[in-house]
């Protein structure tokens, strides 16, 4: 290989270091002239696992955040837009908060991971301690929101009362990201404390979402849509943009035009047949789109190893506890009989529910397949009609791990 080409990055999240380390990146920039064009109070993108959510969100706080380095996108498309960039780059405080470590084995538990988290962001805005805009219960305020034991009444409020902080600080409004929204009520859903889980994320949305008057706007992402009951209660500047939605269609995993580049960057153009039967196959609006993780892994494998072979990378990035609660509790024969065409290479029709609660979403046998299709394991055939969709493997890798994982639990269970 050689070393003036740029790394091959698999797993940076970051912007920052993947720009300034010269990893090879896939320009997404994209994303950020749609968002501005057409935009939105509160956007909610929902996508697999391993499909840049996080590296798009890390694009979007760069770009927008005062004082960030403008060296980070040069050559990229947004770039090409300059009456934009003008107007909005480097202009906004932004509040980025991950939640995908918001877990634990009770619920206070969970509550001090997420004050953790709040804790460590807000630290960040270390100019709000002394700022001379801010009165005293002001700075006493922020005291409290960087203290990583936060009572749940402090977390509750805790985005509002930044974005606060950093409007009457900074004279600007806030851009609120979070990511991974959807990560602590999966797990307290399986730990037992959902319903309470569901109060506090509720709680915390209602005020950093919905009566927040220093939000310019907002972008959450996760991988299930969750019910608007469920914590979105009475939230009409909600947009939820699913992976059967045209809009941003291309922006969240490779286009085929995009895997052909990296492929020819790095002389791989042979291997274009083996990763197109491996890794593409998912419909997102009216595209076919591959799963990046998978790309790059197996493009930096090829790059210690021509001859190597591809691999199942996404079954070990991602768990199926989902799943294995639906083997657990509807396994009936029906749905083992349609599980056996999907691994067959056929396709079966059904109705996709893509707004959820983790409450209900065991209640019928029906919802597998909502949550098989929202977790990438199944893939649109075709632009669906209303609800009904045609459902089938997206390509090689999924169909391994129907065969290794899916249908093993189906037969570990009927034993």
């Amino acid at each position: 290989m050689n070393c003036r080409k740029k790394l091959s990055a698999v797993g940076t999240e970051d912007f920052s270091k993947l720009r300034k380390n010269r990893y090879y990146y896939v320009d997404k920039t994209g994303l950020i002239s749609e968002l501005l064009r057409r935009p939105a109070e509160v956007t909610l993108f929902t996508r697999p696992r391993r499909f840049g959510k996080t590296l798009n969100m890390s694009m979007l706080k760069y770009f927008f955040e005062m004082g960030n380095d403008p060296a980070l996108f040069e050559g990229l498309k947004i770039m090409e837009a300059p009456e934009l960039c003008r107007q909005y780059m480097g202009k906004y405080p932004v509040i980025f908060l991950s939640l995908k470590d918001a877990a634990g084995d009770s619920f206070q538990a969970a509550c001090r991971m997420a004050a953790v988290m709040v804790s460590v962001e807000a630290s960040r805005f270390d100019v709000l301690r002394n700022s001379p805009r801010l009165t005293e219960e002001d700075r006493e305020l922020y005291a409290r929101l960087i203290r990583r034991d936060m009572d749940p009444g402090t977390l509750c409020s805790s985005l509002w009362d930044l974005s606060r902080l950093l409007e009457k600080h900074y004279g600007s409004k806030v851009i609120l990201l979070i990511d991974e929204y959807d990560v602590p009520l999966q797990k307290a859903f399986y730990g037992g404390y959902y319903e309470q889980m569901a109060d506090l994320i509720r709680s915390m949305f209602s005020q950093a979402l919905k009566t927040n008057a220093s939000l310019e706007f907002a972008v959450l992402t996760g991988c299930l849509r969750i019910s608007r009951e469920s914590i979105f209660t009475g939230m009409n500047n909600l947009r939820v943009l699913t992976a059967s939605d045209v809009r941003f269609e291309e922006h969240f995993g490779f286009t085929d035009e995009e895997v052909r580049e990296i492929l020819e960057y790095y002389g791989l153009s042979d291997a274009y047949g083996a990763v197109r039967e491996w890794y593409d196959g998912y419909r997102f609006g009216s595209r076919n789109m591959y799963c990046p993780w998978d790309v790059m892994n197996y493009v930096d494998l090829l790059l210690a190893d021509p001859q190597a072979q591809p691999e199942n990378f996404w079954a070990n990035s991602s768990d199926n506890d989902a799943v294995r609660e639906f083997v657990y509790k509807l396994n009936t024969s029906t749905a083992r009989q349609e599980l056996a065409v999907l691994a067959d290479g056929g396709t079966i029709r059904k109705e996709i529910h893509q707004e959820l609660t983790y409450r209900d979403m065991y209640s019928t046998v029906d919802n597998l397949w909502s949550l098989l299709y929202m977790t990438g394991y199944l893939t649109a055939r075709e632009r669906p009609e209303g609800r009904m969709f045609t459902l089938a493997i997206p390509n090689m890798e999924m169909q391994s791990i129907f065969s290794s994982q899916i249908m093993s639990l189906f037969r570990k269970e009927i034993k």
